[in-house]
């Protein structure tokens, strides 16, 4: 026999050099997670949170450390278990021939080193994948007992909080261990095949104790996955609860009589299937009986399946109202539960029409609120009109309410917002952008329905330095270092002076003030700082930049929240609030939301698919220093309860709230109009209409824009302050209106209220079914049927100018609707629209005008008095007493204004100035109309 090489074993000083080698790599890999930490819990230290850092931290480092020892000790401990004794060797007789030598290959030793790094590896992959998931196994361990057990499901009887909390988490683990159990099978296959392949099972047959380890190893493996898919199955019956069908949402009658015990039993069969695979694996090992044991588990699942299809085929679909309409109920009550629908308030609402159903005297407060401008053509004006300088920028405007004067008003206001991206490219510089150009500058306020005669906005707020009108709130603190748009890392309390804003030839400077950000410290923090925010070139060499210095980071109002409690979602649309003490804060809606609500049907918010979603929080955020506050403001929702019990000193209580920040709370968009879409199907209680769509609702769609022509788009939900019908006082509400699916006339319309013990409930209005009221798109029509606007149109639309129609609002007035469309006139080489006319609708009329006043008395005859209404003729008066608008004019001067506005007219028609000559026309046929009346 010829002699044979061994393979040269690896000197263990060399296995020590590896495992020192494989050391260092993981440091250093680690090294940016570890930095990035470390500013972290900098970041969380300065906001006063620095335990929810380490409470956050703890519950991550649990999960990954736990089921990534989980993962190795399985994967590797079964590759040691399943590892046959006889896989020292490889190739024909245990050795191959190089060179003319046969050489012994050390299989063993290398197979263990590959089975030790894929176990390492996997293990970590694992452990961060189920680290991602931290908020749904630190529900499951904290929420148990956050609550009292809530309602139970109507199927299982089980405590809603199991399906919020327990049965996410028990699907995670599930997945988790069968994931594992189809890995510890791929090796025991993976050991049956290179120990022998099919001789060893044949060879199994036989029963030589021997041949038959790998498939021993194979059994115990099996068994163990047809246990975890056991528990898959078990746990799947419950998911038969969140699956949507097409008509509803949860278990059929089908599943109820049939799948969910078929399910039952199929698990069942599982684990004697796993059963039968340890039988086989300590006293049979064949082949046989391994095959046996999926066997019962496939031929119950068949048997289900098929018996299934036969009752959903012969015995449901021939009667499925009947056989689905108790489970149709359960769809119904649990949607309108998990969306805040059953508490909404019904209500009829007439929508009369005529003046008379408006009752204008007594909603005076209502029509004086009404809002004429739309806030796009809002933000192109105030980019023209309020920016100064091209660096700054309005990223949103917000609706909100303000007591001016004694009397509360709307208000649309903007934020002005420093843009770095605008800065000159020769400004775009490490000082400026990092030490000079830090924050934005002051808000502007001005009358949702106030407007100068050249077509804009009448400011309460305004200019730089900010000026306040008389009865508007002062601003002591405009500066804007946390907002919207900024996005970049900024130092302060620097030697650099920042610059404030501009003034004449020169600029205004500051320095800030304020506790907010990191305190940069001395020369190793801040070479850490500077290396993890990727200033490494520049901070530490700095001279600016003191030890004094602060480092403001996620500063995006959004990423900050984001930061603090990433397990909440937050509507993407923050509003600016002006405080009594002069100070700025933005205002942002955090919801708590689920996917496991039983019997509740999926919708899709923020990308994502929920069945379950509660307004319960609302965040604060200071815009000068950035000090974040989260207020729960529904106590009742389990789910922040959970987090409550996770993160204690995270939320507050609403009534720690400032009041003069609680004034400004108000219905979110987002939830309104999700809420909105769940009611157009859901308000159907009924479950024969419900089944029929009988009664199907939408949100009313509306065109918007210069472009009649383009896709309609459902209308956005108005904020109006106004006296909700049966109801009395003046409210901020948020309106919506529904349209019958497919069709344009109005059905009916929903609010929700902000203000006071009502904030957060909502109202729905619904109309006569035997009446046909006018939607958006009917009264579009409407207006542009109208002769005179459609000549005036085509006027403005020549020239160099273009016509921009904001949005039809449809406003809730009495006992009728007001709809209303503000008219701008851009030129085409601005971009800044000016509002021109003012178009209101009733059901059976339309008026405009120049100003809001003309078009009111366009359509009431006159303008409403504010006062109760008017005599009957045979009313008593005070001596001299005039009736209200009963002084007659100056006819001379009327005519004489006339006349001049002719003049003027045929003027600057002839100049080729369509748009003033328009507006002359306008004034013209306003005042011929005036003295017709007085003529009558």
């Amino acid at each position: 026999m010829a002699e044979t090489i061994d393979w040269p074993r690896r000197p263990k000083r060399r296995r020590g050099r590896l495992a020192l080698g494989l050391l260092l790599a993981a440091i250093i890999l680690s090294a940016g997670t570890t930095l990035s930490y470390y500013v972290d819990a900098l970041w969380f230290s300065s906001l006063g949170y620095i335990d929810v850092f380490w409470k956050t931290l703890n519950v991550q480092s649990t999960v990954f450390i736990g089921t990534a020892a989980v993962t190795f000790v399985v994967l590797y401990g079964a590759f040691r278990a399943l590892k046959p004794d006889n896989i020292g060797a490889f190739g024909a007789a245990g050795h191959i021939v190089i060179n003319g030598q046969p050489m012994m290959l050390p299989v063993e030793p290398v197979l263990r080193l590959i089975a030790l790094v894929a176990a390492i590896f996997i293990a970590i992959v694992t452990g961060f994948s189920l680290m991602s998931e931290w908020p749904t196994l630190a529900l499951y361990w904290y929420g148990r007992d956050a609550i009292p057990a809530a309602a139970a499901d109507p199927i299982f009887g089980r405590p809603i909080t199991f399906y919020l909390f327990t049965l996410p988490a028990l699907d995670l683990i599930a997945g988790w261990l069968t994931t594992l159990a189809v890995m510890v099978c791929a090796i025991a296959i993976f050991f049956v095949v290179v120990g022998g392949g099919i001789g060893v099972l044949e060879r199994a047959r036989g029963r030589s104790g021997r041949e038959g380890g790998p498939l021993r190893g194979l059994s115990f493996a099996a068994a163990g996955l047809l246990c975890a898919l056991a528990a898959r199955v078990f746990l799947g019956r419950y998911d038969r609860l969140v699956s949507d069908e097409t008509i509803f949402t949860g278990v059929t009658y089908t599943d109820a009589h049939i799948t969910l015990t078929g399910l039952t039993i199929v698990a069942v069969m599982l684990v004697l299937g796993g059963l039968i695979a340890i039988f086989n694996a300590v006293a049979g090992r064949r082949i046989r009986w391994l095959i046996a044991s999926i066997v019962p588990a496939i031929v119950c699942y068949i048997v289900v399946s098929l018996v299934g299809g036969y009752v959903s085929s012969f015995i449901v679909k021939p009667n499925e109202l009947v056989r689905e309409g108790p489970y149709i109920a359960h769809n119904i009550a649990m949607t309108r539960q998990a969306y805040g629908l059953d508490r909404i308030a019904l209500r009829p609402f007439p929508a009369e029409s005529g003046v008379e159903a408006i009752n204008a005297p007594a909603n005076r407060a209502t029509l004086e609120n009404l809002r004429l401008w739309d806030w796009r053509a809002l933000q192109d004006t105030l980019r023209q009109i309020q920016e100064i300088r091209t660096y700054y920028d309005f990223p949103d405007i917000d609706i909100d309410r303000y007591n001016l004067g004694g009397t509360v008003r709307q208000v649309m206001l903007g934020t002005r917002e420093l843009s770095i991206n605008k800065l000159p490219e020769s400004s775009r510089n490490w000082i400026n952008e990092k030490l000079i150009y830090t924050h934005g500058y002051g808000v502007t306020m001005n009358p949702a329905n106030g407007f100068t005669p050249e077509g804009l906005p009448t400011l309460l707020l305004g200019n730089m330095p900010v000026q306040s009108a008389p009865t508007a709130p002062v601003v002591t603190r405009p500066e804007i270092y946390f907002g919207e748009l900024t996005n970049a890392d900024v130092y302060v309390r620097t030697r650099q002076k920042e610059f404030n804003y501009p003034q004449g030839d020169t600029n205004n400077l500051t320095s800030y003030e304020g506790t907010g950000g990191i305190q940069v410290g001395g020369i190793l923090r801040r070479s850490l700082i500077a290396l993890e925010r990727g200033d490494i070139a520049k901070l530490p060499f700095s001279d600016d930049v003191t030890a004094d210095s602060r480092l403001l980071m996620k500063r995006n109002v959004r990423e900050r929240a984001e930061a603090l409690a990433p397990f909440l979602t937050f509507d993407p649309d923050p509003y600016i609030i002006v405080g009594e003490d002069g100070r700025l804060w933005w205002m942002m809606d955090a919801f708590t939301t689920s996917e496991n609500y039983p019997y509740s049907r999926h919708y899709r918010l923020a990308g994502a698919q929920v069945n379950y979603i509660r307004n319960s929080v609302k965040v604060v955020i200071n815009a000068y220093d950035g000090a974040t506050s989260f207020y729960v403001v529904d106590a009742d929702d389990p789910v922040i309860a959970a987090y409550r019990a996770v993160f204690p000193t995270l939320f507050k209580d609403v009534s720690a709230m400032p009041p003069d920040i609680r004034k400004h709370v108000r219905y979110p968009e987002l939830l309104l109009e999700l809420q909105a879409a769940v009611y157009g199907l859901y308000h159907m209680t009924n479950p024969e209409a419900f089944y029929n769509r009988e009664d199907l609702w939408t949100v009313a769609t509306e065109v918007r824009g210069n472009n009649r022509g383009q896709a309609a788009e459902p209308v956005e939900p108005n904020f109006v302050l106004m006296t909700l019908p049966g109801e009395s006082g003046v409210e901020f509400v948020e309106i919506l209106p529904f349209t019958p699916a497919n069709r344009n006339n109005l059905i009916g319309w929903i609010a929700g209220r902000s203000d006071g013990a009502n904030y957060g409930t909502l109202v729905a209005y619904n109309f006569p079914k035997n009446k046909l009221v006018d939607g958006p798109l009917q009264v579009e029509a409407r207006i542009d049927q109208n002769p005179q606007l459609s000549g005036q149109f085509s006027l403005w639309n020549q020239q160099g100018s273009r016509v921009v129609r904001g949005g039809l609002l449809v406003i809730p007035v009495g006992s009728g609707l007001l709809y209303a469309e503000p008219i701008y006139l851009q030129a085409e080489r601005s971009p800044m629209p000016e509002l021109r006319l003012v178009v209101l609708a009733l059901q059976d009329r339309l008026a405009y005008g120049t100003t809001f006043e003309a078009a009111l008395q366009g359509l009431f005859g006159q303008p409403p008095a504010p006062t109760a209404p008017a005599e009957t003729s045979g009313a008593a008066r005070a001596p001299g007493a005039q009736a209200p608008n009963a002084v007659p004019p100056d006819l001379s001067a009327l005519i004489r204004d006339a006349a001049r506005d002719l003049s003027d007219y045929q003027r600057l028609t002839a100049e080729g100035k369509l748009g003033e000559a328009g507006q002359r026309l306008e004034s013209l046929k306003q005042k011929l109309d005036q003295l017709q009346r007085e003529r009558k």
